[in-house]
């Protein structure tokens, strides 16, 4: 798994409740914490499908495993892990509750490793950022050009979104199937995060760009 490492019984990775690179164990100091099951399925490398209860070691967070060895768990290796936690900034405290509810809700998918569920909801995420700030008009395409037209995000940023955001979310809601891996949600959410601070950081800076273009009315929007 890519966002995990596994060595000498402990795992590092993102917790999701403490928003950093953490160790979760499954002993604690007496090594009596941790317990898990056998399950005595055939594999082509490994004797043993062994799934274990693991805790963050900072915040006590629970978490299980499923891990493949043939002796020691020790030994083994991390196939499965759940819960899944996402590096990701801090967002502006102004954001109005309507995009802060959909981003978590995206961030939520990461937990069941639903990386297709959670771009398709990133692409929402982006849509209710442009709307909220008078970008009404037209398919998000359009609405991302004009942002940058204005100056809101730069071309950098422009070309991001519709690569990495609007694109992904696309593929998922409108084409066949592909595969969307977590390295492919973790980039959109993070530019996804950069176009939410380019909109809100700044917040009077940008509520006057959006008044001198007519996008929105003088006191319309804080």
């Amino acid at each position: 798994m890519q966002s995990v490492r596994y060595e000498n019984g402990v795992i590092a990775c993102i917790c999701p409740d403490c928003n950093a690179t953490a160790n979760f164990d499954y002993r604690d100091s007496s090594g009596e914490f941790g317990s898990y099951c056998i399950v005595n399925k055939r594999h082509p490398r490994y004797r043993r499908i062994c799934y274990v209860l693991f805790r963050c070691t900072g915040c006590g967070r629970g978490a299980i495993a499923k891990i493949l060895c043939s002796e020691r768990v020790h030994d083994g290796i991390v196939v499965d892990f759940y819960p899944i936690g996402i590096s990701k900034a801090k967002v502006p405290e102004n954001i109005p509750e309507s995009i802060l509810a959909e981003l978590r809700e995206a961030k939520c998918c990461t937990s069941a490793r639903a990386w297709r569920a959670g771009s398709a909801m990133l692409r929402s995420v982006l849509e209710k950022v442009f709307k909220e700030n008078g970008y009404a008009k037209g398919v998000l395409k359009d609405k991302i050009n004009e942002a940058n037209k204005d100056g809101i995000i730069t071309d950098s940023r422009a070309k991001k979104a519709h690569d990495d955001i609007r694109a992904l979310g696309n593929d998922v809601l409108h084409d066949e199937w592909r595969e969307v891996t977590e390295k492919d949600f973790s980039i959109a959410y993070h530019y996804c995060q950069r176009v939410i601070e380019d909109f809100y950081d700044e917040r009077d800076i940008v509520l006057r760009i959006l008044e001198e273009k007519g996008r929105i009315k003088t006191g319309e929007k804080k």
